[in-house]
């Protein structure tokens, strides 16, 4: 297990940071939304790592859907880390707005308030060392291949205009190999295992009882 990295002088006000993870489908932003709601959008800051995918606008749009998004230097996470340090600090950060459609990141920004507890979610943030030195508490939701792969695939169709070659053929090019590469080996590093995810009621109140508790 990580020791996570304190603050001496920040003292019980430390936000406490949650991280989670698993793979594409998981359910990790049905858990972490219901987290929110039961502790309060009031107490929390979500922190989602795939905001964070690098800018490759320079490219043409068939060479963008090309590149392998599950891979961790897909990712701008040492901009994430910043981030996050800010958060924990007390002051507020300016998180990327990605555009899953045309695999881009806005112009635009958005303003991030500091929060008692923040939840980072990502299907690598455990595999970051950097970022886990910064968790309180990680958590990774393990749900079967095939459920994950069908949720990923009416998510891909229905909310980023994919088609379902185009999804298929990402999944066993990228998805599949990375996932097991890096996401899943990742869940040593946990804390918490959550099978289902955010469906896991029961888990899902203890997990909310143990942040109410710290809170």
């Amino acid at each position: 297990m990580d020791a996570a990295t304190h603050d001496p002088d920040a003292g019980a006000r430390r936000p406490i940071v949650v991280g989670v993870a698993g793979g594409t489908g998981s359910g990790k932003t049905t858990l972490v939304r219901n987290i929110v709601e039961a502790v309060g959008a009031d107490n929390i800051v979500v922190l989602q790592h795939d905001a964070y995918y690098r800018d490759h606008s320079d490219l043409r749009f068939e060479e963008r859907a090309r590149l392998n998004y599950d891979h961790p230097d897909a990712l701008e996470t040492e901009l994430f880390v910043r981030h996050l340090k800010q958060l924990i600090a007390g002051q507020p950060a300016d998180a990327p707005v990605y555009d899953f459609v045309t695999h881009t990141r806005r112009r635009e920004t958005v303003r991030v308030m500091p929060g008692r507890i923040i939840l980072v979610e990502g299907i690598l943030v455990l595999a970051e060392p950097g970022l886990r030195a910064l968790m309180d508490i990680k958590i990774f939701v393990d749900t079967d291949a095939d459920v994950r792969f069908i949720r990923r695939l009416q998510r891909d169709i229905h909310e980023r205009g994919r088609s379902v070659e185009s999804v298929v053929e990402q999944y066993l090019n990228s998805v599949k190999p990375m996932h097991e590469l890096f996401v899943e080996p990742s869940k040593r590093y946990a804390d918490i295992i959550i099978p289902e995810g955010g469906r896991n009621t029961i888990a899902l109140d203890m997990v909310i009882a143990r942040l109410k508790s710290l809170d």
